[in-house]
């Protein structure tokens, strides 16, 4: 388990009437639009000249934002402590290999995606703005990386997505023979199905998700490395691989987990990090150092990592610059501040509670130090019985916000893919793309310092399928409570609009009808929820110009708690389910 424990297995989303039925989903061919070239050298603020000063001023405000009555970003709270991970890895799912070619595959080895491929991409697409080139974006040195946890890739066996082991094992709470009946299930989401592939599937997966990154504009993935041998350990070379062959330019950032490596030796680690960090793909600052950033840095002394270091480079001449990522910064920063060229921390899962990000980089930046910001869109964890209320797309927004307004030099998202955890900006069968593309529309910004024109009017749909206080009628006996610091529970459906003009936004919730009249530019509405389905449509002139529906039902009777908030665009179709 990893401190107060952040990393956990896959968590599937359980509604009521799956019991005994099979899941039938189908593969969303999706991609983002645009491509952005990661930067592969690390913007040093101290010496490009680039503002380094106290940004902590005025919390960025979106174009012609309003937040739609409900405030989330000015809510006041007890500041929580940083949440950590648990590490708790799933079985290993028995192996089996399907034949079959996803459309698009290229053999291993293969010609690379090349920028004429993503420009097609780029030129229309499912976001409001259009993301600008590669060359734009990378242009500040500023970088964001997602969080890979290597337990949940696309796919576990091969398998047919509707009997997959997530199907069979971890979206249900009689997988994996009942050990997860106490707590409903181990996920309440999975990654976005894969049909069976043929040849190396697993890179081929893995490919996949490089490039569903890079087209949403992200630089790279922080690697968790949760094991020194075995699947987990198999995945992390296979992932460099796929980096390097998919873009040179999207590079993997070595983050040894020190809540979950079972060793006291510093040589041990130091081997270790040293054959990933050998990869074209690893991170590496301009100058050739090696970025290591462990989880909980503060498992160890300064010492200890220290000999560390020393190994790496005395024994297999790596250079290495450590971004040590702190569970407790204020307890631990100063002591390590000799070893680091920076400082990240894994923040907190709610709305309320950031205004001290603003302190940290403050205070990173004072220290001579880069910051990694934190950057998140919820957290609920089934079988550790603990969530946070992340107020719809609140946290999302308000975490961006902040690494915006702070003036932070990287961004990690927590997390590309921890199911267990429900982190997830990875695109779901229960979220789509929602996510990762309100996340490229604020990466932008955070990038290249502007507000990216809409051009197209999107609305963004997302609330529950449950009500916060209804109690599961099933066997599930284990339930999540709100963790402390987190902002209180809500029910509510939010409408978040990206309008290019005024319009009047309509929507219907259960049986309710509504209708408001909606700004130009980006507002967020919020609805009491009620049991049935939900949806919005945009309408300007007598013409509809945008509209979205979440296809789950919200219903008073749960078999399963899940608080996890689902997500629907209308710029993308959703994700086929049940």
């Amino acid at each position: 388990m990893r401190g107060n424990s952040h990393r956990r297995r896959a968590a599937h989303r359980r509604r009521s009437g799956l019991r005994g039925r099979r899941l039938s989903l189908l593969m969303s061919g999706f991609l983002l639009i645009g491509l952005c070239v990661a930067a592969g050298v690390a913007w040093d603020p101290f010496r490009s000249g680039a503002g380094t000063g106290d940004a902590a001023g005025p919390d960025i405000v979106e174009p012609r934002a309003v937040q739609g009555g409900s405030g989330p970003e000015a809510s006041a709270g007890a500041t929580p402590g940083a949440t950590s991970r648990a590490t708790a890895s799933p079985s290993a799912p028995e192996e089996k290999a399907v034949a079959g070619r996803q459309p698009g595959d290229a053999a291993e080895g293969g010609k690379r995606d090349t920028d004429e491929d993503a420009q097609k991409v780029r030129r229309t697409g499912p976001m409001p703005f259009d993301l600008p080139s590669p060359a734009a974006l990378k242009a500040s040195g500023k970088l964001v990386f997602a969080h890979y946890f290597t337990p949940y890739p696309l796919s576990l066996d091969n398998a047919r997505p509707d009997r997959d082991y997530y199907s069979r094992n971890y979206l249900t709470p009689e997988g994996e023979k009942g050990k997860h009946e106490e707590y409903g299930g181990l996920l309440r989401d999975r990654p976005l199905p894969v049909e069976p592939r043929g040849g190396n599937w697993e890179l081929a997966n893995l490919r996949q998700e490089v490039r569903t990154a890079r087209d949403a504009g992200l630089d790279g993935f922080t690697l968790d490395m949760l094991s020194l041998e075995g699947k987990n350990r198999e995945r992390c070379e296979l992932l460099l691989q796929a980096a390097r062959s998919v873009d040179p330019d999207f590079t993997i950032m070595l983050m040894p987990d020190m809540t979950s490596l079972k060793t006291d030796d510093p040589d041990i680690l130091a081997d270790a990090v040293a054959a990933l960090g050998a990869s074209p793909a690893a991170h590496r600052l301009g100058d050739g150092r090696l970025v290591v950033s462990p989880f909980k840095a503060e498992e160890k002394s300064p010492g200890w990592w220290s000999r560390m270091l020393k190994s790496l480079e005395a024994r297999h001449g790596i250079r290495t610059a450590f971004v040590p990522l702190f569970l407790d910064f204020d307890a631990h920063h100063e002591q390590f501040a000799p070893l680091s060229y920076g400082y990240s921390e894994w923040g907190s899962r709610s709305y309320v509670g950031q205004q001290g990000a603003a302190r940290d980089v403050r205070r990173a930046h004072e220290a001579g130090k880069i910051w990694m910001q934190p950057v998140s869109v919820q957290d609920t964890r089934p079988n550790q019985g603990v969530y946070d209320e992340a107020g719809n797309t609140a946290t999302l927004r308000t975490t961006w916000n902040r690494a915006i307004a702070d003036g932070a030099d990287w961004v990690q998202l927590t997390t590309w893919n921890d199911y267990s955890e429900g982190t997830h900006f990875a695109p779901s069968l229960h979220n789509g793309h929602t996510y990762l593309d309100l996340t490229s529309y604020y990466l932008t910004r955070f990038k290249t310092g502007a507000w990216p024109k809409i051009v197209r009017d999107t609305l963004y749909l997302t609330s529950r399928t449950q009500f916060a206080g209804a109690r599961p009628t099933g066997g599930q006996s284990r339930v999540m409570s709100l963790r402390k610091g987190s902002a209180a529970a809500r029910d509510t459906v939010e409408v978040l609009s990206f309008l290019t003009d005024r319009a009047s936004v309509r929507t219907q919730v259960g049986a309710a009808d509504s209708a408001y009249d909606a700004p130009a530019g980006v507002h967020a509405e919020l609805l009491p929820l009620r049991a049935g389905t939900s949806s919005a449509q945009a309408v300007r002139g007598g013409r509809t110009t945008a509209q979205v529906e979440l296809p789950y039902a919200v219903e008073h009777r749960v078999e399963v708690q899940d608080l996890q908030y689902y997500g629907a665009t209308s710029g993308r179709d959703a994700p086929a389910c049940c």
